[in-house]
């Protein structure tokens, strides 16, 4: 198996912290982005015993304000791939949100684009980062989620994410170089991974859960998966192997983006 680096934005995040020694296990190298000197023991102890690289580096994502200070980061480190699980989590309100959530992603994944060497970039995002309900969604359900979610308790979460997502998607819609990845899980809890539902979902729903770790696996398998082309990849918990899911839905190519404007752009 081909060895591989990883750039990991976000690197003390919940997500990014399960996904690390996944990645490690397969002897890869991850670079852990993260905002504070205070957190290198907490990232330090996720590679103990596993035979990856581990590196960590102390940036913070809200000062990359320009293509070019992203571009900064990922010329020192020279990833070939690159994982984004940063977020302003909600903390400093609405300007920091669209800072972290939107425009320093923005600035990576336009950085990422113009660098023949890195071939995939995956963003995590949620499942309602899109325009309309999708086709293949019971009638009202996406109707009852915009109100409670995205134009509620999530309205500026949403449209950053959504603004990154579509950025992401166009730009390795036209590179011929970068997959952009785009993983899109549920409502996010603390238990063990399962089985999942992946894909396409059948429902959306503001109680629709996966766990964290379930997002980690599915991530580490979307990344070492060849074949693996742009797309809106899905995710709840359901009934379904992870590795067997990300198989299936990597030959299938299944694009939960069909039915948006940028999925016919």
């Amino acid at each position: 198996m081909a060895s591989h680096h990883v750039l990991l934005l976000g690197g003390h995040g919940k997500i990014a912290q399960l996904l690390t020694p996944l990645l490690l296990k397969r002897s890869w190298t991850v670079t852990s982005v993260i905002r504070t000197s205070e957190q290198t023991p907490t990232i330090e102890k996720l590679g103990a015993g596993l035979p990856g690289k581990l590196n960590v580096l102390v940036r913070s994502i809200e000062d990359v304000t320009s293509q070019d200070k992203a571009l900064g980061i990922i010329n020192e480190v020279k990833p070939d791939y690159i994982a984004w699980s940063a977020g302003a989590g909600g903390k400093g309100g609405a300007e920091r949100t669209f800072k972290v959530d939107r425009d320093a992603a923005v600035h990576f994944i336009n950085a990422a684009a113009s660098v023949p060497s890195i071939t995939k970039f995956l963003l995590v995002s949620f499942l309602g980062s899109r325009r309309s309900g999708a086709s293949w969604w019971p009638a009202g359900e996406w109707d009852e989620y915009l109100e409670k979610v995205n134009n509620g308790a999530l309205a500026n979460y949403y449209k950053a994410k959504v603004d990154a997502d579509e950025v992401l998607y166009k730009v390795s819609k036209q590179s011929s170089t970068l997959a952009g990845i785009d993983l899109r899980p549920g409502t996010l809890t603390d238990e063990p991974a399962t089985k999942v539902e992946f894909g396409k979902t059948k429902h959306i729903s503001s109680s629709g859960g996966v766990s964290r770790e379930a997002v980690a696996e599915v991530a580490s398998h979307l990344l070492a998966a060849d074949g693996v082309k742009n797309g809106w990849y899905d995710l709840l918990d359901g009934d379904e192997e992870i590795p067997a899911a990300v198989d299936r839905v990597v030959r299938e190519g299944v694009d939960a983006a069909e039915g948006e404007a940028i999925y016919s752009a």
